[in-house]
């Protein structure tokens, strides 16, 4: 039988991690998005940043850690120590790396705790002005005839970007230069400026280019119309049998951050994103909120790796 002191002492032991815990948190939190600035996980980053802020009173800064179509940034977020003050933004491009990027230092799987599937949202396909084209026939059209001719831009190769391109080339038989970038913001630049052809880009950060005429929107990618571009088709709708594609983006920790921190951040965020403000404001620039549990975004990983792996290998990607 143990004795009262040592009894005592497991209790004092103990406590400090308990009250760590209950009064989380007490400094500045970090958040890594291995993508530049401008992007579509940069701008959903930045945004809940400023919810977790308003509901602790602690500074939430994004820090943005691009490169390696988002492992650089992930390396980095799986290093850091697992106390809750370091999370991760992340995006399909997880799921997509753990087939591209088999020898990572990390294992997106076993590395990582999921706290919420935040939002997801279609791609748009988008063609400079330029280009003589107004539908995915033509699109596909124009690619026939002038095999190799024409370019498609994206965030970097085995982002959800450069997939859904790949998809594409796939599923229509078209010689479609693949041009990759650092991020989505630089991709979207040379493409305004006539660099390249086309992109498949997220729909928030392509969104006020659309609207503004700088950019021509044939078609989104998701299984049914976009409420943000009701008015223009799907791929599959415009005769792309089986093409279906989009992103998603989520928040998680390291693996060994404790379950009470991970609930209180589920909890967080999850009454962020369903505040009629941020939902709104979130429609708006085109992302479809969807927050749930930790289990159902691991859940919701582990059938993306499954997905994406066959579409991976078939498209014959290369890692920088």
């Amino acid at each position: 039988m143990k004795s009262l002191s040592t009894i005592v002492l497991s209790a004092l032991a103990l406590a400090p991690a308990a009250t760590f815990a209950q009064e989380y948190p007490v400094r500045p939190i970090r958040i890594v998005v291995p993508f530049v600035p401008g992007g579509a996980t940069d701008i959903l980053a930045r945004l809940l940043a400023a919810r977790f802020h308003e509901a602790w009173g602690q500074v939430a800064t994004v820090d943005n850690r691009a490169g390696a179509g988002g492992t650089i940034g992930a390396e980095i977020a799986a290093r850091s120590p697992a106390d809750g003050y370091t999370l991760m933004m992340t995006s399909a491009s997880l799921a997509v790396n753990v087939t591209l990027y088999p020898k990572t230092s990390y294992d997106a799987r076993k590395d990582f705790v999921p706290i919420v599937h935040v939002a997801s949202s279609p791609i748009v396909l988008v063609v400079h002005p330029s280009v003589p084209a107004k539908s995915v026939k033509e699109v596909i059209d124009l690619a026939k005839k002038d095999p190799g001719k024409w370019t498609y831009a994206s965030s970097g190769n085995g982002t959800s970007i450069h997939m859904s391109g790949a998809m594409f080339t796939q599923l229509t038989g078209t010689d479609i230069v693949h041009i990759p970038y650092k991020g989505s913001a630089p991709a979207i630049t040379d493409l305004l400026a006539g660099q390249t052809n086309m992109m498949f880009d997220n729909i928030p950060s392509a969104l006020p280019h659309i609207k503004s005429g700088k950019l021509r929107a044939i078609a989104t990618t998701g299984a049914k119309r976009d409420p943000a571009l009701p008015d223009l088709p799907t791929i599959a709708e415009s005769g792309v049998k089986g093409y279906e594609s989009g992103v998603w983006f989520g928040i998680m920790v390291p693996a060994a951050t404790p379950r009470d921190i991970v609930m209180k951040l589920n909890a967080a965020a999850v009454q962020a994103a369903k505040a009629p403000e941020f939902v709104k404001r979130m429609t708006d620039l085109g992302y479809n909120i969807i927050p749930g549990t930790p289990e159902q975004m691991a859940a919701m990983l582990k059938e993306e790796v499954a997905r994406w792996a066959p579409i991976v290998k078939a498209s014959g990607a290369k890692v920088d």
